[in-house]
């Protein structure tokens, strides 16, 4: 067993979930799962409050206590999707805030990766595109993984590891 590495990547990824939290909640002034919704809808605006809860890992009760909070604060509408459906969608002001989230959420990470030069940048994200691939296996969930991510970020100039390894698992 490689304890010494595990201890590093757990120590690592909670510094990294910290910063990452910090800034995505910070700048909305929302919960976690709340900034986690605002960013979903961002690139998948109308989904039902069911389907955001489970890509943000809420029960259904849950998700509707979220969304219930996040129209209260200006941040979501909802729109009536055509029988007992109902559609959750950005206002403006909630586009707003999951762009500054974005951003704030990327500042801190820029930050530490500083400390890498180019060749290590290249290294490191090879590694982690192959964690990600490992980590969709064990998860299964391209939404949860890539709850907080800037997919277009992700997706340019490159393929995501994550929906590559959800299209090789066949659920894409």
């Amino acid at each position: 067993m490689h304890y010494r590495l595990a201890n590093l990547l757990g120590a690592a990824s909670l510094a990294v979930t910290d910063l990452v939290l910090a800034g995505a909640t910070g700048t909305g002034r929302v919960s976690a799962s709340g900034a986690a919704a605002l960013v979903v809808l961002s690139h998948a605006p109308g989904l039902g409050v069911t389907e955001l809860g489970r890509r943000v890992g809420l029960t259904q009760s849950a998700a509707a206590r979220m969304v219930d909070g996040l129209q209260t604060s200006g941040l979501v509408r909802r729109r009536s999707g055509g029988g007992r459906a109902v559609q959750v969608l950005l206002t403006l002001e909630g586009e707003e805030a999951a762009r500054a989230m974005l951003a704030a959420r990327d500042a801190p990470l820029a930050g530490v990766l500083d400390v890498l030069d180019g060749a290590e940048r290249e290294a490191l994200t090879g590694l982690l595109a192959k964690l990600l691939a490992r980590l969709y296996e064990e998860i299964g969930d391209s939404d949860v993984i890539c709850r907080l991510c800037d997919r277009g970020c992700c997706t340019s100039g490159g393929v995501c590891p994550v929906g590559q390894a959800e299209r090789d698992a066949g659920r894409a």
